[in-house]
């Protein structure tokens, strides 16, 4: 039987993540902001149809917001990150082969004849606006490329119902699809490869996929060369796999407001530490080298300040004891008094747990007892701010952490934000 690849994407998914349990959004228009309300990453059609453009910084915004019935909403990654789990599960169950592909796309390997498949998307489109409340466009096709492809025109030609199977189509229809569409509209493919290809003559992407594979390759990478077999129907771009930690593991945020003591600073290097370090348990690593750094604004005129510091641990570790020790030998270059901005924790040298020999000195006693996985289970369980280490168990959210003035409840992840039925 064939083996298809099938895209599933959340239909502008921050907005309608947004409006789930506030019915009142819908139809109005909405903007969701980035990290600390600074500016537009998503907007609803009806934001769109204000000619509010992705990136416009929301003080540009504010006076004029109500005038326009325009609404803004902080990015409530709790919620968004539980609802992602709720697709990305149901999703698993058509498929042993899933990858994960963003917060709101994913592709399935699936199998069946045109007809059958076209049955199975509009399955997979139902079930997940049943059981989460959310819209989503399927496109199937024998590679990803157009599966892509096939999701953008199950999103924009009202006909297909969310649903395209790309053999199932007609093959003129397509064949007059991507003779209209321009090549930069193919996934793989930005503004600048885009402009180096109709410098070459390639404008649409009937041209780029009638074009010769090997002058692609030789011209541009081996990347638009596979790009141009999978619009062939050639599958040589394999399903994403979930995502590795590999050779390096960083945690850095800008400030709210900032920090201008030893004390706030130590709150900060030790929150990332213990974040880090539940992240190299998930991951099954362990790091041998730590890098902290504390840095004050570029534009300041005043202060410029950015001390750095890096350290070898006594062994290969993802105890986050032993992390936040490192990272806090940052603290003595700390001046009281300066804002810093902006702070961060750099794992390296990054090991697979497990693949070098213990040694009893060399044993972190908290390690041994998972301590790590203990913390994050029970944080899991009772709520982020339920337990912490040393000045980073603070219950009380620092005013440091990011802003989000207009957060939305946390509706599924937070006791004390549930919604509320009434009869």
């Amino acid at each position: 039987m064939t083996s298809y690849v099938a895209h599933v994407d959340i239909n502008n998914a921050y907005v309608s993540m947004a409006r789930l349990f506030e019915p009142e959004l819908r139809d109005k228009a909405v903007i969701i902001l980035s990290n600390n309300d600074g500016a537009v990453v998503a907007r609803s059609q009806e934001a769109k149809d204000l000619g509010i453009a992705m990136g416009t910084p929301w003080f540009q915004l504010a006076a004029n917001a109500d005038r326009w019935g325009l609404i803004a909403r902080s990015s409530n990654y709790e919620h968004i990150g539980n609802m992602h789990e709720r697709v990305m599960s149901i999703l698993g169950r058509y498929t042993d082969r899933l990858g994960i592909y963003s917060v709101d796309e994913a592709f399935l390997e699936v199998h069946g004849t045109p007809d059958k498949l076209q049955q199975l998307g509009q399955n997979i489109k139902n079930e997940i606006l049943k059981l989460t409340g959310l819209p989503v466009s399927v496109g199937i096709a024998k590679t990803k490329v157009l599966a892509k492809l096939s999701t953008n025109a199950a999103k924009h030609i009202h006909e297909l119902h969310g649903v395209c199977v790309w053999d199932r189509a007609d093959q003129a229809t397509t064949e007059a699809l991507i003779s209209r569409l321009p090549a930069k509209e193919i996934w793989g493919i930005g503004e600048r490869t885009a402009k180096r290809l109709e410098g070459i003559g390639i404008w649409t992407i009937k041209d780029l996929r009638d074009s010769d594979e090997i002058m692609i390759r030789d011209k541009f990478s081996i990347v638009q060369m596979r790009i141009v077999l999978e619009l062939r129907g050639v599958r040589c771009i394999p399903l994403e796999e979930p995502q590795e930690v590999k050779g390096q593991l960083i945690f850095s945020r800008a400030f709210a407001q900032p920090v201008t003591s030893r004390t706030g600073m130590e709150q900060v290097l030790g929150m990332y530490a213990q974040q880090a370090a539940a992240k190299l348990h998930r991951h099954q690593k362990q790091a041998r080298l730590l890098t902290a750094w504390a840095m004050t604004s570029f534009h300041s005129t005043k202060q410029q300040h950015q001390p750095t510091i890096t350290v070898r641990l006594p062994g290969a570790s993802a105890d986050p004891v032993v992390l936040a020790k490192a990272a806090k030998e940052l603290l003595p270059q700390i001046l009281a008094g300066v804002n810093y901005v902006r702070a961060g924790i750099m794992l390296t040298d990054l090991r697979k747990r497990g693949q070098q020999p213990f040694l009893e000195p060399f044993v972190s006693a908290h390690e041994e007892k998972a301590i790590g996985p203990l913390i994050e289970e029970i944080k899991h369980r009772h709520g982020p701010h339920s337990l912490g280490l040393g000045l980073a168990g603070l219950r009380t959210a620092p005013e440091w952490q990011m802003r989000r003035n207009m957060l939305s409840p946390r509706y599924t992840t937070h006791w004390d934000e549930l919604a509320t039925a009434h009869a």
